[in-house]
């Protein structure tokens, strides 16, 4: 018997918890009134399906330090490695949006959404799970004034 027995259920659990999250998440940026709202809704969809894969694998997840999902990822995923890149700038977007630093057009936040929906879909195959339904039908058109 080990020192620290594998317990898969409630990593499972989570992991499961986390992915559902990501999906009410992008439904909520769909549906968002502003820009910056439907911004900060996906990249948070974004933060909770990373956190679903190093949920999937928390025994290579560093346990000390600081933990910047981003800086994490690729370490235990390296196929979304350049995914990760992309997702750091976009929190370093978010925070000035927050900021009131920048202002976002509708079509950087639907992008956003559309990135977050297809990232989502390499997670869920990196986790082994099915991508049961589109999210950006309901993004607005990008050419809508």
């Amino acid at each position: 018997m080990s020192a620290h027995p594998v317990s898969p259920a409630p990593v499972a659990a989570t992991v499961l918890d986390l992915v559902d999250r990501t999906r009410i998440g992008l439904l909520q940026a769909c549906h968002a009134e502003t820009a910056e709202e439907r911004y900060r809704l996906a990249h948070l969809a974004a933060l909770r399906a990373a956190a679903a894969v190093l949920a999937a694998d928390a025994r290579r997840t560093p346990r000390s330090g600081p933990r910047n999902v981003w800086a994490v990822l690729p370490g235990v995923a390296p196929e979304l490695a350049e995914w990760a890149d992309f997702f750091a700038g976009t929190a370093r977007r978010r925070g000035q949006v927050e900021t009131g630093a920048l202002l976002l057009s509708t079509r950087e936040a639907d992008d956003l959404v559309r990135q977050v929906e297809a990232f989502l879909e390499l997670v869920l195959a990196h986790l082994g799970l099915p991508m049961v339904e589109s999210f950006t039908a309901c993004v607005a058109p990008t050419n809508a004034g």
